[in-house]
Order: structure tokens, then sequence, then C-alpha cells
């Protein structure tokens, strides 16, 4: 099941995208993927995550099947 994923512009102070871009390389993540997760943790804190949330897509390399 493939689900279309939105695309926005984000005006953000360019000391929060620093910020953020420091804690997503700490966490192997994109900036995007940083600002994605923030956002789905703080709705679920408040109550507000949708029931039929699809969860955030793998991305990078497929698994190795063989385990090599």
């Amino acid at each position: 099941m493939t689900s279309e994923r939105k695309q926005l512009v984000l005006r953000i102070d360019p000391a929060v995208h620093d910020a953020l871009a420091r804690w997503a390389g700490d966490e192997l993540r994109s900036v995007n993927a940083q600002i994605e997760m923030v956002l789905r943790r703080a709705l679920k804190d408040a109550g507000r995550m949708p029931e039929a949330v699809a969860p955030i897509p793998k991305r990078g390399r497929p698994a190795n099947e063989k385990g090599r």
C-alpha cells in the first residue's frame, strides 16, 4: 500500500533549522524526517494522532535477505 505524501513549504528561523539539522544528524535522519518525527510525537502526546495515520516510510537500502 502506497500512501501519497504531502509537500509543504516551511519557513522557520535559521537557528531553529540549524538545531533541527544537528539533532537529525545525531539520529541519522534527514531534517525532513526529524520534523515529521517531532510533529508525530507532539500529536501523540496531545492525544491528537489520527488512528488511520500511516507509519513513516522506511528509507535507505533494502534489507539484505541473506544476512550478508
